[in-house]
């Protein structure tokens, strides 16, 4: 097994890692404190082929893999890790319309989104179902062969009210998850709103709200993929959310340890750097090892994405549990040795930490990566 990164790998991890050094990490504070939406800046990264990585080249995509794909979110996230993690659902909302989407689909909708001319966001969790989202209520009603008309509401979107296309997990036929269909719902259609934008712990370089569709009227053609496939894509679109997520945890959590190098080594405590106490050495040594063993997961999940192993979900979802637990913790205890100075928005800690919370969360909660896992595990 090789873990060397090939010289077209190494090429885009030091392209995105020069960018986020460059854009994303001097503003960082700034967007979050002033919870600013850095479109502009998004649509640098997508000229850089970073908002349709994975998409096929016709449509201007990067026709990249998944391993490549973590490479770039995580470092990404080690400038910004709310702006990165908006680019990863962008990058999910292509993917699935690349994958799934007619040839006309395809066409109408991808050359703007790899451009970001177009943002996309992702419609799945509704105000009562979050972990058991086959039993999503939003729903849409086919009238001739015309179009659709949708009903309902989803909540926490990412995006919201910002972005222009809008791919909605909705029911079309019986409960359960074969009744759910996927359709791009456009800005500026009659019926489509949007809540108050909310208030959160993180995240805040990007709007979130609540979306409602009343008598929503969608074009037919607008559906992806066919009637009753919603909820596969959904799932399927989750296991690479859930590498890129995981992938933005191990940036998140680079940036809080490399922040504690540099500070335990100026920081003196009777009479020495803090540095040189082996109670300091042994934090560092865990946070080091524990992240860099998360990255090695993460990056099996990725190749097992590319290679349509059947065991990829499997590893997505364990990839994704430890590398958010991972993540979260090592910016915690990054906290911890700043002491007082890791509680101030003057240093990245505070932010860092706020931000990585939601992680173990969102793309399904680390509780449902045990089920998933242990669903896997128990298979006969």
């Amino acid at each position: 097994m090789d873990f060397t990164l090939s010289d077209e790998q190494q090429a885009i991890q030091d392209m995105a890692r020069s960018f986020a050094r460059d854009k994303l990490a001097p503003n960082a504070a700034a967007w979050d404190e002033d919870e600013v939406f850095p479109v502009d800046v998004l649509r640098e990264a997508a000229a850089l082929g970073l908002a349709g990585i994975y998409v096929r080249d016709d449509v201007g995509g990067s026709n990249l893999g998944r391993l490549e794909a973590a490479l770039v979110f995580e470092e990404l996230s080690a400038g910004c890790v709310s702006t990165a993690a908006f680019l990863s659902i962008h990058n999910m909302v292509s993917w699935m319309i690349d994958r799934f989407g007619s040839s006309d689909v395809r066409e109408r909708f991808l050359p703007a989104l790899t451009s970001m001319e177009s943002i996309a966001s992702y419609c799945l969790t509704e105000p009562g179902s979050g972990s058991d989202a086959a039993a999503l209520k939003t729903r849409a009603e086919k009238v001739g062969n015309s179009h659709y008309v949708l009903n309902g509401g989803k909540a926490f979107i990412s995006g919201g009210g910002e972005s222009d296309v809008y791919a909605v997990m909705c029911r079309t036929g019986d409960h359960g998850s074969h009744g759910i269909s996927c359709i791009l719902v456009e800005k500026d259609t009659p019926g489509l709103g949007f809540g108050k934008k909310e208030r959160k712990l993180g995240w805040n370089s990007q709007p979130t709200t609540m979306v409602t569709f009343e008598d929503c009227k969608v074009p037919a053609e607008n559906l992806v993929g066919n009637e009753g496939e919603g909820f596969k894509i959904a799932m399927r679109g989750l296991d690479g959310g859930r590498i890129n997520i995981a992938a933005c945890s191990l940036g998140g959590a680079r940036t809080a340890l490399e922040a504690s190098l540099g500070y335990v080594k100026e920081r003196k405590q009777f009479g020495k750097p803090i540095a040189d106490f082996q109670a300091t050495q042994f934090r560092l040594a865990d946070m080091a090892t524990e992240l860099d063993a998360a990255r090695l997961m993460v990056h099996r999940a990725a190749a097992s994405l590319d290679a349509k192993k059947p065991i990829a979900t499997q590893h997505a979802a364990m990839a994704k549990r430890f590398a958010t637990d991972i993540g979260y913790r090592v910016v915690d205890e990054a906290l911890q040795l700043h002491g007082g100075y890791g509680y101030l928005k003057d240093f990245p800690i505070e932010r860092l930490l706020r931000d990585l919370r939601v992680h173990r969360i969102l793309e399904g909660t680390n509780e449902i990566m045990r089920v998933i896992i242990a669903r896997s595990l128990l298979a006969d």
